[in-house]
């Protein structure tokens, strides 16, 4: 039992932004780098080792990238929203910070998950785009995203923006399901799940291989790019604090 007293109160020792600032810049790098080689030996698999398909060709080699993306998509905005609930529920100065940092990579997964999406559907489904559940659901995460940033930059006073941009967050999360379970719950063009819990995958080990390979590199990738954020966020609100100018020293 002390040991995991002891646990919880070293990683609450973490959530004040004075303690989470070196913990941060010492990480950054470590993530950096293996986000480096796993997007890498990622690619390798999917545009080398990875057969072609029989249907498609090598033009479903771009799912190495898009599917991927559409999952952080959506995992980014629903740690964005716990941050929300967190900022909101303790006054969490470091929570607000953490979601602010989310939005903008969240955004960008977004949009590469959109665009990767429109280059596979053209030789696909014969069009760049479809007003397809899927997609839709998909470009209106993107708004959501677009809107917190939007909110965050119109309203001057700190406080004021991060409570009215948490709680965007937290009402917008209800489109993360939509998204997911869209070709379930509509006739949509989009294929299903090739991944899911319940049933095995419905393709090459090899394929699934290189899929979640990317997606350990993007969220490697996600921890220094937010990270990296989050200490320049800290530096702008703790910039009149002695221990930020000791650090930056």
């Amino acid at each position: 039992m002390f040991w995991k007293r002891s646990y919880r109160m070293n990683l609450f020792k973490y959530s004040s932004p004075q303690t989470f600032y070196p913990l941060a810049g010492k990480l950054i790098p470590w993530f950096a780098i293996g986000a480096a080689i796993l997007i890498i030996y990622g690619l390798y698999i999917g545009l080398i080792l990875a057969p072609t398909d029989f249907q498609q060709g090598d033009s479903y080699r771009i799912i190495y990238v898009h599917v991927p993306a559409a999952w952080f998509s959506m995992f980014l905005y629903v740690v964005m929203a716990g941050y929300a609930i967190l900022g909101l529920t303790f006054n969490a100065k470091l929570s607000y910070m953490m979601a602010k940092s989310i939005a903008p990579t969240g955004a960008m997964f977004t949009f590469v998950a959109l665009i990767t999406g429109a280059f596979w559907g053209k030789p696909t489904w014969g069009a760049w785009w479809v007003w397809d559940a899927r997609l839709t659901s998909e470009l209106i995460l993107l708004f959501l995203y677009i809107g917190y940033m939007s909110l965050q930059a119109a309203i001057d006073d700190t406080r004021r923006s991060d409570r009215a941009s948490a709680i965007l967050a937290i009402v917008g999360v209800i489109n993360v399901p939509i998204i997911y379970f869209s070709v379930k719950w509509w006739n949509t063009l989009h294929q299903g799940s090739s991944i899911n819990l319940t049933t095995s995958p419905s393709m090459a080990a090899i394929m699934l291989k290189g899929m979640l390979v990317m997606a350990l590199g993007f969220w490697l990738y996600s921890a220094a790019v937010i990270f990296m954020r989050v200490r320049r966020e800290i530096e702008d609100r703790e910039r009149n604090s002695a221990w930020i100018n000791e650090f930056k020293e």
